[in-house]
């Protein structure tokens, strides 16, 4: 643990608040890389090319969201194709209500918002005639 821990937050004491925490040294292997956690908890893996980059990210049985930063937008995009999450972000939090929400693998199936979403409320349906 690099920073964090343990206790609530200066100035949030009461409710239930956890301390900003981050984790270094970690591999993909551990439990702290391998499980969802809700807060603000962050575990650094280093890696030492995009394509060794882009195995760590798909390396989970989760996919809801990922997020690739960096200088080179061409290089950034391509990361982000590759990804195996249901949304993907380059360089920051962006949202667009016209696109879909949904995970892959264990983070689920199904879309929300866009068309995507829409068409889960629809019954297609097809009527055949033989001539």
């Amino acid at each position: 643990m690099l920073v964090g821990g343990e206790g609530h937050p200066k100035g949030l004491e009461a409710g239930y608040f956890a301390k900003p925490t981050v984790f270094v040294n970690v591999s993909n292997d551990m439990t702290i890389a391998r499980e969802e956690i809700f807060g603000p908890v962050l575990s650094v893996i280093t890696y030492d090319t995009d394509e060794d980059a882009i195995r760590i990210a798909n390396d989970s049985k989760y996919g809801l969201h990922g997020a690739v930063l960096g200088t080179d937008l061409t290089r950034a995009r391509r990361a982000a194709s590759q990804v195996r999450a249901g949304r993907v972000v380059i360089n920051g939090m962006t949202d667009d209500p016209q696109a879909p929400w949904g995970g892959f693998k264990f983070s689920g199936v199904g879309r929300e918002y866009g068309a995507y979403g829409i068409s889960a409320f629809l019954e297609t349906r097809a009527i055949l005639e033989a001539a």
